[in-house]
C-alpha cells in the first residue's frame, strides 16, 4: 500500500513540474470612484457646507447629547468624516479659553497619528469674507486618519473634522481613495459658512 502511494506521489510531482513557476505580484482590488456632484448640507445645524451627492449624513450615535455632531459617510470607500461642533459661548469659560482648549485638542488628536505617520503637514486656512479660519492637518503614511482640520470664527463657532478610512492602513492601496476624498474635504472647508 505504501509503495503504491509513494509511486503515485512521485508520478504526480514529475508530471506536475514541467513548467517553471513564476511568482505573481500581489494584486489590489479595482476602485471605482463616482463622479463628483455637490449640494448644500440640509438640516438644522449652526454651520453649512457643501457635500458630495454620494455622501450619507448620519448623526453621531456615540454622542447623542451633541445634535450638531454628524458623520459624513462614504460607504463605497469605507470612509467617513466625523464632524464635531462647539458653540464657544455656551459655557462658563470665556470664548478665548475654549477656543485655545479646542485648538490644542485638535492638534493633539492629529499628532497622535505621528507614530504611524511619515509626516504631518499643517496648512492655515483663511476665508475672511465668511469669517472662517482654521488649520488643516494632512497626515502622510499608514495612519488611520489621513486628514483632520478645525474651522472657527474665533468668537462663537468651532467645527472640527477628521477623515477616517475603515480599512487596514496601507498607503499604497489607499492612496487613490485618499486623494479622491481629500477633494471632498477641501470642498467642505472652502464652502463652510456659519448660520
Amino acid at each position: 500500500m505504501n509503495y503504491k502511494l509513494l509511486t503515485f506521489i512521485v508520478v504526480l510531482l514529475v508530471a506536475g513540474c514541467k513548467e517553471k513557476h513564476t511568482p505573481r505580484p500581489r494584486g489590489f482590488f479595482r476602485i471605482d470612484l463616482p463622479a463628483k456632484e455637490y449640494h448644500s448640507l440640509s438640516g438644522e445645524y449652526p454651520y453649512q457646507f457643501e457635500v458630495a451627492d454620494y455622501t450619507r449624513i448620519s448623526p453621531d450615535r456615540q454622542n447623542p447629547e451633541h445634535p450638531s455632531w454628524i458623520n459624513l459617510e462614504f460607504p463605497a470607500n469605507k470612509a467617513a468624516v466625523h464632524i464635531s461642533y462647539y458653540n464657544l459661548q455656551d459655557n462658563q469659560k470665556s470664548p478665548r479659553e475654549l477656543l485655545a482648549k479646542f485648538m490644542e485638542e485638535t492638534r493633539e488628536l492629529a499628532y497622535k497619528h505621528s507614530i504611524k505617520a511619515n509626516a504631518i503637514e499643517e496648512s492655515i486656512y483663511e476665508n475672511p469674507q465668511n469669517k472662517v479660519f482654521g488649520t488643516v492637518y494632512r497626515i502622510e503614511g499608514n495612519a488611520a486618519s489621513p486628514m483632520q482640520f478645525f474651522l472657527t470664527d474665533s468668537t462663537q463657532h468651532f467645527l472640527r473634522g477628521a477623515l477616517y478610512i475603515r480599512a487596514t492602513p496601507d498607503i499604497d492601496s489607499l492612496k487613490p481613495v485618499i486623494r479622491f476624498l481629500e477633494h471632498d474635504v477641501i470642498r467642505l472647508i472652502e464652502t463652510t459658512k456659519w448660520k
